[in-house]
């Protein structure tokens, strides 16, 4: 497995179509490219094949997310997301906010992250 931190070449092609395995959704390709070039995305390869990215949006100085960490599924439970998560706990400048799909609050906390603030949404119409 190659992993790349802030991955400059990360397109938006190969985003969506580990995005749709993961997130099935109508995304748009302009957009998505657009919001790749203001995170720093930490990708893992197999090959040419991109099976998992972690994408950090921050201003630098005082605050950070997680925006997502996205794994292939037939690539999930063999350490991508672990390795993704450190590489990025290694590699932010600031703190990082992020909230966790139902579920996965395991993966979080023994990969080191500990419940912090509570997480609202605000809709947009």
């Amino acid at each position: 497995m190659e992993y790349i931190i802030d991955d400059f070449k990360l397109s938006a092609e190969s985003f969506l179509s580990l995005a749709q395995k993961v997130w099935p959704g109508d995304y748009n390709i302009e957009k998505t490219q657009k919001a790749l070039g203001s995170t720093i995305n930490i990708t893992a390869y197999e090959g040419k094949r991109l099976v998992g990215c972690i994408r950090i949006l921050t201003d630098g100085y005082y605050f950070g997310t997680i925006t997502e960490l996205l794994i292939l599924p037939e690539f999930q439970k063999q350490g991508i997301g672990s390795r993704l998560l450190n590489l990025a706990k290694e590699n932010t400048p600031t703190y990082l906010y992020f909230g966790a799909q139902p579920g996965l609050e395991e993966f979080y906390e023994k990969n080191g992250c500990r419940k912090s603030l509570q997480s609202y949404e605000i809709s947009k119409r």
